[in-house]
């Protein structure tokens, strides 16, 4: 309540200045009409958020900045005010007449319900927290997460935001406390995540504290944004980078050690069973999650058989290429293996062995993004960097991952790339995880989402998986439409593995989930079908036991993107125009895939009518 009386005291000011009406009708009146009104329900959202607010960076150091001292809450209370929030959400969207909206206001009244209605399906589960699942876990947990999100989305833009990083650091004790209430609360419900999930939390929180404090990451990264300022005191920056060690030493650092305790307590109550099935109502969890993540009504046993039969498919087309470059011999997963360690496509197991990947995936992209206007009318002109993955999460962090840009484009869209083990990566599978997590992907469509026009904000913003990483698989798949690999048969082997890959998950994730799988049958049935190394097989399968249902996005949402293309190719026949289908694709924002499908459908008969 203090943070919305104190940033609606800063509207207050703007509002005296001009433009006031409007922004009392935003705020407090009824607003002027259904875009303002989700643009009030995003606001109020976001004033609750500051983490979120600082991922978006668009106030960040200036007046009206009342966040960026501030972590987000992780209690029950804030789990049941944000229940009671889309509640009322709900009743406010329903107040209005969607048939007197116009066609773009439609889809966002389906699209807002839609998330608001599924932010509610967690209520059925008393031990469901605000973080979700397992809040702390060995992928994305909060003790991961964290300082991530201080080294790489809290910037340093003035004094002030300075000041502020110091603050939330001292701030991180009261936080995983926060935290470690709640997964206590889950304890005592019978809630833990598997025991191999809890040793990973544990040696996460020793490698963390190893460094001694001036040299952690959270302190050096701070050094480096103070390096950049150029108008602030360098008195100051010492007294701030000391008061960022004394915060790590004395605070961070301790709370470690809470996380560490309190892991190793609740140990013995842990089982080795890897399934939500196992959890109170883990059945129903899981079907909720199904539909959630791929925004269908698909069934778990329907998608598994779904994979299952994409994995037949797909090896087979790797057979063939396989074949095409005198690779004959042994089964299909050999064959993969041997083309992993062959010397052409390795990389030296040391820091230039590292720096050679990196400098790669830089090049990868700066071809392609020279390629994009083959494919698309409009470009972003947001930047992108390859980043690494940080040391400290390399052992239990996926291959790679994004980060967006910050709205005020102080910060780039960052692909960061795991190098743990540079005998983990072949060079002819660097092309698609390029294209998956740059352009044409995550940071093309993200990119492209903050710069829409004529929507209500949230429509920027919101991130359904099936779309956004469906969108980032079909990615790679239009590489090869482009011709990308005409003359690299290797590179296409890389993308048939990425998409076998994806097929395997729909196979794993609802064996571990719906079939009581083990985490050993999961990691031996992916480990032959895909000729991944088992360490990163192995780091793949944790993660779907940390969240399930996710990984079932990609390749359900890949697919309903090429089913559509094919629907309005054959629709449109001749006067089929792909760069106008990415544009009405990308053009909506990430949408759940039924109403990105009637938006394709509305769009086709559009085309069908005009001619």
């Amino acid at each position: 309540m203090r943070s919305i009386l104190r940033i609606v005291g800063y509207a207050l000011l703007i509002a005296l200045a001009g433009g006031g009406y409007w922004l009392y009708q935003l705020v407090w009146g009824r607003p002027f009409n259904f875009d303002h009104l989700i643009d009030r329900q995003s606001i109020y959202f976001l004033m609750e958020q500051p983490e979120l607010l600082t991922q978006l960076g668009a106030i960040d150091g200036t007046m009206l900045d009342y966040h960026s001292d501030k972590l987000d809450e992780f209690t029950l209370a804030e789990r049941d005010r944000f229940y009671a929030v889309a509640k009322r959400n709900i009743d406010e969207i329903k107040s209005y007449d969607r048939a007197s909206l116009t066609a773009e206001q439609q889809t966002t009244y389906d699209v807002m319900l839609w998330w608001q209605e599924r932010a509610l399906l967690n209520q059925r589960f008393p031990w469901a927290t605000v973080g979700g699942l397992y809040p702390m876990n060995q992928m994305f947990g909060e003790q991961l997460g964290l300082p991530r999100f201080m080294q790489f989305s809290h910037q340093v833009k003035n004094e002030k935001t300075a000041r502020n990083y110091v603050v939330r650091l001292n701030a991180f004790g009261t936080h995983f406390d926060q935290v470690l209430v709640e997964i206590e609360r889950q304890a005592s419900l019978k809630v833990l995540p598997p025991r191999f999930v809890i040793d990973a939390i544990i040696a996460s929180t020793d490698t963390f504290r190893k460094p001694d404090p001036k040299d952690n990451p959270l302190v050096a990264t701070f050094r480096e944004k103070l390096g950049k300022l150029t108008d602030i005191d360098k008195k100051l920056a010492t007294e701030l980078e000391a008061a960022a060690v004394a915060a790590v030493k004395d605070v961070v650092y301790p709370a470690y050690g809470r996380i560490k305790a309190t892991f190793e307590r609740l140990r013995p109550q842990a089982t080795e069973d890897d399934g939500v099935w196992k959890l109170p109502g883990g059945d129903a969890f899981y079907a909720d999650a199904v539909r959630q993540f791929t925004t269908t009504d698909m069934t778990p046993e329907q998608i598994h058989t779904l994979g299952l039969a994409e994995v037949v498919r797909l090896e087979g087309e790797m057979d063939a290429v396989l074949r095409s470059v005198g690779e004959t011999n042994g089964p299909l997963v050999d064959r993969m293996e041997r083309l992993s360690r062959d010397p052409r496509f390795t990389f030296s197991a040391d820091d230039a062995g590292r720096e050679r990947i990196l400098a790669g995936y830089r090049t990868l992209l700066e071809a392609m993004q020279k390629r994009l206007p083959e494919a698309f009318k409009k470009i972003p002109p947001q930047k992108l960097e390859v980043v690494r993955v940080p040391t400290y999460a390399e052992a239990t962090s996926a291959g790679a991952y994004y980060n967006p840009p910050s709205f005020d484009g102080g910060k780039p869209g960052q692909f960061f790339a795991n190098v743990r083990d540079p005998a983990e990566t072949a060079s002819w599978q660097m092309p698609t995880l390029a294209y998956h997590e740059g352009v044409p992907g995550h940071h093309f469509q993200i990119a492209t989402a903050q710069n829409i026009e004529g929507v209500a904000f949230a429509r920027r913003v919101l991130p359904f998986t099936a779309f956004s990483e469906g969108w980032a698989l079909y990615a790679e798949h239009l590489a090869k439409d482009m011709g990308v690999y005409d003359k690299d048969p290797y590179g296409d082997l890389g993308r048939l593995q990425a998409e076998m890959f994806r097929a395997v998950r729909l196979v794993a994730d609802t064996g571990i989930h719906a079939k009581r799988w083990t985490r050993q049958q999961a990691i031996d049935y992916m480990h032959s079908k895909t000729g991944m190394s088992v360490t990163e097989v192995t780091s793949e399968i944790e993660r779907y036991i940390v969240m399930p249902g996710q990984a079932l996005a990609y390749k359900i949402g890949m697919l309903k993107i090429l089913e559509l293309r094919e629907r309005a190719k054959a629709a449109l026949a001749a006067k089929f125009d792909l760069k106008a289908f990415h544009e009405i694709v990308l053009g909506g924002g990430a949408l759940p895939l039924t109403i990105l499908e009637q938006r394709v459908d509305t769009w086709i008969a559009l085309q069908k009518k005009a001619a």
